[in-house]
């Protein structure tokens, strides 16, 4: 109950189109599928898999979002409009993200069943264009923000912003990084930013 109410509370305050807590919980799809994602995720943890799969589908089938029972959701996840929003078993959620519609966070196929992590994980406050796509066991770090019908398959830094098909990085903490496409600068920023993980984790 006071998860609801907080998560009631964050809407209307991200919101502007939402005029009561009353709306929110009858009408809002999108709050609907994140508790029904709750419970879900109650049963999965205890290995009562077919009973966390029938919620996850039933709620699939009133609000068009698609949540794994196994995906690890934060507080106060906002999913705006929702229609056609996918997310993975591993894919991980921070607190206070805003996901809009047509979001998948998704596998790339290229890790099997217990080889590894398949779906990325989300900082906190991070907020997902309409369309847009991230892909594999990568990391977004806190506060980035990602352009509609973005295709994100590498880790990134907090506080980036990325736009584009493939996506590229085009802002560090409020900072430019170029006017132009440059895929040769994208990839260099990215195992920049790689080589300081590796390095941070040394010390």
């Amino acid at each position: 109950m006071k998860e609801s109410r907080g998560l009631i509370a964050s809407i209307k305050e991200r919101d502007p189109a939402a005029r009561s807590s009353l709306e929110i919980k009858l009408l809002y799809p999108g709050y609907r599928a994140v508790m029904s994602h709750r419970k879900a995720h109650w049963f999965q943890r205890r290995g009562l898999y077919f009973i966390a799969r029938f919620i996850s589908q039933r709620a699939r089938r009133k609000t068009g979002i698609e949540i794994h029972p196994g995906a690890v959701i934060g507080k106060n996840l906002l999913i705006d409009h929702g229609m056609g929003v996918v997310i993975g078993e591993m894919a991980e959620i921070g607190d206070n993200c805003t996901i809009y519609q047509g979001v998948t966070l998704g596998g790339t196929g290229n890790v099997g069943r217990g080889e590894g992590k398949r779906h990325p994980t989300l900082g906190d406050n991070v907020v997902v264009g309409s369309g847009a796509t991230i892909l594999g066991g990568i990391k977004i770090g806190g506060g980035s923000k990602i352009g509609a019908n973005a295709v994100v398959n590498y880790d990134m830094p907090e506080n980036a912003t990325a736009v584009g098909t493939l996506a590229r990085i085009v802002r560090i903490e409020g900072v430019k990084i170029s006017e132009e496409i440059d895929p040769l600068g994208q990839e260099v920023c990215r195992l920049k930013h790689r080589l300081h993980e590796l390095e941070q984790k040394i010390k």
